[in-house]
Formats: C-alpha cells, structure tokens, sequence
C-alpha cells in the first residue's frame, strides 16, 4: 500500500466520497501496467512479444513488457510506453501534410506516435526545454525513424514568436503535480502538496498563453496531464475556455474502461463533460487526463519563409564532387519515399549531411535536429549516419547481415564480429530480421562496427 499524504487522502475522499475514495487508493497500491506501440513506418513489424491483449482504442498497441537491449526496441520496432499515455497523440488524429507541435515532448512517446501519424509529410516539431531529456527525445525520434521532425530545446517564450499562428495542431503534456504516477513513481508521492499543485497550474498556465500563440484560428489543441488534480485539469481547460474561447471537441471514444472529466470540478460548464479522465481503478493504465480543444476562426496559415541569402544558402549546398560521393552510398540502398529527391533536397553543415526538415535559416533557437541526418562527409568518402539506418528500415533492404544473438550483443557493445556474407563495403545490420544500424565488411569478413558509441551498452550481454 502506498505511504499517501494525508491531505492528498482527505481531498480526494471530500472530492470522489469515501467509498469511491478507498477504491481508488486500492488500485494505485497495485502493480502498475507496462505495454508497447508497434511502428507502422517500419517495413517488418515481426516481433517475439505476444500482441494477443491489445490497448483498448489504440491502434498496434498491446499490454506486455518491453527490455531496453532487445532487437525490437534497439530497431525502434516498438516503443515502450505506460497505455494512458498513448491516448492525447491519437486523440490528435493528425494527417499527412499537418504541421504539428509537440511542446512538452521528451521522452518521445507521444512524438513518435505525431511522427508515425503524419507518415514523413508535414512538418512536426517536438520541444524539450531540458537540454538532457532533449538528448533522449532525439535517441528516440530517430529509432523511431522519423524524418521530417525539428527538435528544438527552448523554452516555449522563445519558440512562440518563431512560428506565430503556425500550426495546424499542438499537444501539450505539461508538467504536473504527478499523482497519476504515484505507484509507478513513489519519489512523486514524496515532493507532493497541495501548494505544489498550484504551483504547476500556474506553469501549465504559462506554457499554455504561449501555445495559443502558435496555434493557428481554427486549430486544435491537445492539452494532457498525468495527474488528478481538477486544479491542473477541468480548471486549466475552463480558464482556456474563458480566456481564448476554445470549445471542447468530442472524441468519440467508447471503452468503459476511459471516465469523463466533472464539470462541477471546472466552473460548472457542461462541456468539461467531453473531457477524459483515466482513473487506475478502470485497470486501463496510470492516471491521465486529455482535452481536445478547438480554437475559434479559419485563416490560411502563412508558412516560415526560407531566408533569401545567397552567401548564406550556397555554403548549405553540396558540391558536385560531394553530391557523387553520397550518391555512391545512396545508390547501394532502396530508399523510402523521404529520401526520393534527396538530391533536391539534400544540405550540408560542417560536413555533416542533411535533408532540413524546415527548410528555413532565420530561426533563433536551439536546434537539437532538423530532419534526416544522411551521414558524415570525409576525405574523398561518405559515412552513413545511424539516422539514415532507421530511416532505410521503412522499405524492405537487400545489403544487410543477420547477426545471431551472441553477435549481436557483441556489436551493442561496440566490438567487430565475423560474418559469413558475400557482401562487402557499408550494410545494414539486423538481429531477428529487424535494422537497427550500419556496418561495414571488410574483404576478410569482418564486420566493422559503426553503431553510435552513446547508444553502445556498458558491456557485452
């Protein structure tokens, strides 16, 4: 049983009534429960883990655990995450062409789940202002094999006068109080109060006046938590309604395992009751709270410009000589429909090579990644980068190797191994069938070792 704060225990009894009280503090003293994403952009989905208990509502999700070192994370074949939280991306439905804001977005779930929906047309920009969990949302956006995503580190004062009235659709998770993730996190239990809950309405607030101001008339906003707290939840989405006019969008969603949001917990209005809570005792996931909003009005949206600077722009084109040498590589590959008219597409930044996801050189941010990272130029050669790996892992490939498992623990450790193949110069490199990096056989069999030495496991096994 959970150690709860006694005040966090008399408000929610005075909130829910004693015996609905007690229910629900049963349920989060019980084990939390884990499940997994399938990713559609990948061209094999084949996977060890049984997908016979999928999550209500969610396409190509199921309940079951997923190991950091397996193939099928490594290859970004799946993506662990807690069910509840799978719900505000597909309450998104976004669609081809969109451009998309993920504003709160590391670890990544939720912006791979962006990513995969907008199928490599339109633009989505997933934001982290912490510089650390930055890194981790890039690891992930790239496993996932996402290429049309800018990934930025501002805070959201600073990325609101980039884009004004820019996007089509923005999802901010913003950051809670955390009551939802008491039993999967007892530490939040610890720095849990009351203040500190209106301490964290008053953050969502804030991050919320500058989301308004990239959202477009007439776009859609996707505001969730992973707490309880009606203070950081109807009452955040009330005071949207009061203050910038949003309605609330109906979702259409019927499993009896997902509650609706209180009305008398936000003002009193009734169309809080379109809201969506999950309770831990509906047995779905961890607490959560979403709200699809609707902002009024209907403008033609007024892209970024690229800047018109021809010093600058011509030192971002590749040469001649340049274009050949990624061409070579390119040529031994089958490419996605992202990489097509790579040529047109195709920049370069202190040698590194890219196709920019916003095609754009006036932005004042902290620009994690823009786009599809192709690789390296280097003296009279080109290095395939890991980006590009998981982005050829869309269509089905001929240059790759099989590792068995000791092989590959060996490779995530960063060591060569033999391999019996007739190939030779770069491949792809796979376990169980599914890429999940570059390699390079030497004319003796020999399999160099080109996985990224940050993603490498500590030791073999």
């Amino acid at each position: 049983m959970l150690n709860l704060p006694a005040e966090f225990t008399l408000k929610y009894q005075k909130l829910l009534g004693k015996e609905q009280a007690a229910i629900m503090f049963e349920a989060m003293a019980k084990p939390s429960k884990k499940a997994f994403r399938l990713n559609p952009l990948k061209f094999s989905q084949k996977v060890s883990y049984n997908c016979e208990e999928p999550v209500p509502e969610i396409e190509k999700a199921y309940y079951g655990q997923v190991a950091g070192n397996d193939p099928e994370w490594v290859s970004g074949t799946v993506y662990s995450q807690d069910p509840s939280a799978m719900f505000p991306a597909s309450l998104m439905a976004v669609k081809p062409g969109d451009k998309v804001l993920d504003l709160c977005a590391a670890p990544g779930g939720k912006s791979t789940a962006l990513g995969e929906q907008l199928a490599g047309s339109g633009l989505l920009v997933a934001n982290e202002i912490s510089a650390t969990r930055a890194k981790i949302l890039r690891e992930n956006i790239e496993r996932w094999g996402i290429t049309n995503c800018l990934i930025t580190s501002e805070d959201p004062a600073n990325l609101a006068p980039q884009f004004p009235q820019f996007f089509d659709k923005i999802l901010v998770d913003a950051p809670c109080s955390g009551e939802g993730m008491f039993r999967k996190n007892p530490d939040a239990v610890n720095y849990w109060s009351q203040d500190y809950v209106l301490v964290c309405q008053k953050r969502q607030q804030e991050i919320l006046t500058q989301a308004v101001k990239m959202l477009k008339p007439g776009g859609e906003l996707i505001y969730s938590t992973c707490t309880y707290a009606p203070e950081e939840d109807e009452q955040i989405v009330s005071w949207l309604m009061t203050e910038f006019g949003f309605s609330v969008e109906t979702t259409n969603l019927h499993s009896t395992k997902i509650s609706h949001g209180r009305p008398e917990w936000g003002d009193n209005q009734p169309a809080l009751k379109e809201t969506l809570r999950f309770w831990p005792q509906d047995d779905l996931g961890e607490g959560q709270f979403a709200a699809k909003l609707k902002l009024p009005g209907s403008i033609e949206q007024r892209p970024v410009k690229e800047k018109k600077h021809k010093k600058h722009r011509s030192k971002l084109l590749l040469t001649k000589e340049q274009t050949e040498l990624v061409a070579s590589v390119l040529a031994e590959f089958d490419l996605p429909q992202a990489l097509l008219n790579w040529r047109d597409e195709v920049r370069v930044s202190q040698d590194h090579v890219f196709i920019p996801a916003l095609k754009t050189s006036n932005l004042h941010l902290k620009i994690i990644n823009n786009g599809l990272e192709l690789g390296v130029l280097k003296k009279n050669r080109f290095e395939p980068g890991h980006q590009l790996a998981m982005a050829l892992s869309q269509v089905k490939q001929e240059r790759v190797v099989d590792l068995n498992d000791d092989d590959y623990a060996a490779y995530l450790h960063g060591e060569t191994v033999r391999v019996k193949t007739d190939l030779r110069g770069f491949v792809l490199v796979s376990a169980h069938q599914l890429i999940f990096s570059f390699g390079k056989v030497t004319g003796n069999g020999v399999l160099k070792n080109f996985y990224p030495k940050g993603l490498r496991t500590l030791k073999k096994g």
